[in-house]
């Protein structure tokens, strides 16, 4: 019988990447749980914001007898020339949580005049049943585009120009992108520990 794996979050893109890689896993969803709540994130680090969201449900997971592994992510792009921003804000670079066009306009806003180095990084922590923790990183490097080019529904993936790919991630297959991105990256680190 499959393991079952626990990912605290509900983003379907992010979902999705986990169970295409995790595969040999039964991976269950926070919808599956009945885990409806909120959780904030109060970290001003990927690794702490992951940290909250893993501990919370691990939480949640022993107060109803259940016994699962837990995994967590935070995740985001930073920009060399930025400080390292959007960062830990790429959700809500530009205010709202999730507007995806308003974050990449800001962004492009943001960097004119400026070098366009960038990269994406996943911090993944998983929370055993006993409770401990291990950190997991990936990271993935590229360019802004000055224009979107590929698909615009997910993020900021129609202006990183990878330079694994010498595309940007939003013209690349799901399955050129989960190779080289920071997700599947840290995922392989996972797995190799597992």
């Amino acid at each position: 019988m499959k393991k079952t794996i626990v990912i605290a979050s509900n983003n379907e893109h992010k979902l999705k990447e986990f169970k295409e890689i995790l595969t040999e896993y039964n991976i269950v969803t926070l919808n599956d749980i009945s885990y409806y709540d909120d959780i904030e994130e109060t970290g001003t680090t990927f690794e702490e914001n992951a940290l909250i969201k893993a501990q919370t449900i691990h939480k949640y997971l022993k107060s109803r007898g259940l016994d699962y592994i837990v995994i967590a992510d935070d995740s985001g792009l930073c920009v060399e020339s930025l400080n390292g921003a959007p960062g830990v804000y790429s959700a809500r670079y530009a205010g709202g949580h999730g507007d995806n066009e308003a974050n990449r306009s800001k962004l492009q806003q943001d960097l004119i005049g400026k070098e366009r180095d960038a990269y994406f990084i996943c911090t993944i922590v998983v929370v055993y049943t006993n409770g401990e923790h291990k950190t997991f990183e990936g990271k993935t490097f590229g360019k802004i585009t000055e224009e979107e080019l590929g698909k615009k529904d997910f993020g900021y993936d129609c202006i990183f120009y990878s330079n694994d790919l010498n595309k940007t991630f939003g013209e690349a297959t799901e399955e050129e992108k989960n190779s080289v991105s920071h997700r599947g990256r840290a995922i392989k680190e996972m797995i190799k520990w597992f």
